[in-house]
């Protein structure tokens, strides 16, 4: 029986690609194990798949200046002899890494232990974690078409990103249900990312009864940020975060509005949802939810609202806007032909598996 270990974590983008292919995988029969860090997100995403979760020591990989920098790659370093030791164990056949901080130790003792590696970038440009993997793997999967010439030495394949298939199984009289929502109006799903945005969240609370009278809203609006004064309104559902819910919740929705992480707004796109894209700003991020959202919204799947730009009024004002165009967006959606890009990697990741 052959066997692979996933690796990636940090945000929810970084481990739910992963979540499709180990369904894939486990149609397959093989032996699967994750490596990813104690106190990430992707402990608790993964343990609801079944498959052995393993720890490793990880630093933050940091841009701007902090403290934390001067101990962090003791941690990293410290991660790949953990990582080097847990492969020794596990002898895969090959390590596929969906990136984050935590990617970088397991990629880096895969290589010292000749185990062939794939990485996954579904950003626009890469991130700092996967440009550090680069080097150390056979081939960078990616999701949009211009990032391949953003990966040295030819090892860019365009997949596109894998999708749950269990999102694609949602009944929106389920969701509906699940939020007690009735009547015609419109249901807006909000969501800032696995772990909330507060300016988001903000710009809906600012002015929650004047949404309530065009639209439903079930917000998604990440772990501590319940506001317990809203429940109990009418044709309003907060969350703090969901997991077999969304799919019912994405069914029912009529529009999304959203931070513009790759891996979201590809699932939103495979199931035609058309989107208000609130991206993280230069001041926030490296810019790579910019160029998503640009890209979306030049395709006609999205309209773009700069974080900065953010408020109650806005936020009212190009929902209405997204709203009035929702036949050219689902034009735009429809039109959109999408490859497996689950069964693409699966292919790509048996060819590379070492014999």
């Amino acid at each position: 029986m052959r066997t692979i270990v996933f690796t990636g974590g940090g945000s929810a983008g970084h481990v739910t690609p992963n979540v499709a292919l180990i369904d894939a995988f486990r149609r397959q029969n093989w032996t699967m194990h994750y490596i990813g860090s104690a106190a990430g997100i992707e402990k608790g995403i993964i343990a609801e798949t079944g498959v052995p979760f393993h720890a490793i020591s990880s630093g933050k990989l940091r841009r701007y200046f902090d403290l934390k920098n001067a101990k962090d790659p003791f941690k990293v370093v410290k991660g790949v002899f953990d990582a080097f030791r847990l492969l020794r164990r596990l002898k895969p056949d090959v390590v596929f890494s969906k990136g984050g901080f935590v990617s970088v130790p397991v990629v880096i003792a895969a290589w010292l232990r000749r185990i062939p590696v794939l990485i996954h970038e579904s950003d626009y440009t890469p991130g700092l974690a996967n440009k550090l993997s680069v080097p150390f793997a056979r081939h960078v999967c990616v999701t949009f078409p211009e990032t391949a010439p953003h990966v040295p030495g030819g090892k860019a394949v365009v997949t596109g990103l894998p999708i749950r298939s269990g999102l694609l199984a949602g009944k929106p009289e389920r969701g509906r249900a699940l939020c007690d929502f009735a009547g015609t109006r419109p249901v807006v799903l909000v969501m800032g990312g696995s772990l909330g945005a507060r300016t988001i969240n903000d710009a809906v609370r600012a002015n929650l009864r004047g949404l309530l009278t065009s639209y439903q809203i079930v917000h998604l609006c990440g772990k501590g940020n319940l506001d317990d004064s809203l429940n109990g309104i009418q044709g309003y559902r907060q969350y703090e975060y969901v997991s077999k819910e969304l799919p019912d919740l994405l069914a029912a929705a009529d529009m999304v509005v959203s931070r513009a992480g790759a891996t979201s707004i590809y699932e939103f796109l495979a199931l035609r949802k058309p989107m208000l894209l609130v991206p993280l700003s230069l001041a926030q991020s490296r810019g790579d939810q910019l160029l998503n959202a640009d890209s979306f919204v030049k395709a006609g799947f999205a309209r773009k609202l700069p974080d900065e730009q953010l408020d109650a009024a806005s936020l009212a004002r190009e929902l209405a806007a997204l709203w009035a165009d929702r036949e050219a967006h689902a034009r735009a959606l429809t039109a959109q032909a999408q490859a497996d890009a689950t069964q693409t990697i699966v292919e790509l990741i048996v060819r590379t598996a070492r014999q």
